[in-house]
């Protein structure tokens, strides 16, 4: 799947802050999310990635 900056993911796994929004950072090797309620950024493996998203939201820009 082609994932592209700007795009909303939402998580399987509610955040300790209580969001479950993400929005994707960066793009490579490794994808970098940042959390929409209190910022924290988490850069996972591409392999990974998929198997954390319940729903992906694309950027319609």
């Amino acid at each position: 799947m082609q994932y592209n900056l700007g795009d909303k993911i939402i998580s399987k796994k509610i955040h300790p802050c209580g969001g479950n929004s993400w929005t994707i950072i960066r793009v490579g090797c490794d994808i970098k999310i940042q959390c929409d309620k209190c910022g924290h950024i988490v850069m996972l493996d591409r392999n990974k990635f998929p198997s954390i998203i319940k729903k992906y939201i694309q950027n319609n820009n």
